[in-house]
């Protein structure tokens, strides 16, 4: 049984590299041969797509399978800020610095 965290990551992700990638829930379902409501259901983390379907999405979408599973940016945001802080505690004066700059180059 798959949890409930991974089905809403997984359907996040294939929402996120559908839009990238410029298809709408229609274009994507029918390229992929499923009814539209269903592939809604999966992207809303209701159902958890099949290996066949996956694969029908990966291929589809023009990306390699494992990359519907690369979903760590996509957690919360409180997890994420937690997490961030773990990372940063465990660096370097250096990296903090070099860390500090990147968010500085990448903030509004």
């Amino acid at each position: 049984m798959q949890s409930t965290e991974t089905k809403n990551l997984l359907g996040k992700r294939i929402k996120e590299l559908r839009k990238t990638k410029g298809y709408t829930q229609e274009k994507l379902s029918e390229a992929i041969g499923v009814d539209s409501k269903h592939l809604s259901r999966v992207e809303c983390g209701i159902n958890f797509p099949s290996l066949d379907l996956l694969s029908k999405i990966s291929k589809v979408l023009d990306v390699e399978p494992s990359m519907l599973f690369q979903t760590a940016h996509l957690k919360d945001r409180k997890t994420l800020l937690n997490e961030i802080r773990a990372i940063l505690t465990n660096q370097t004066d250096e990296k903090i610095r070099l860390f500090y700059k990147i968010l500085l180059d990448i903030s509004d």
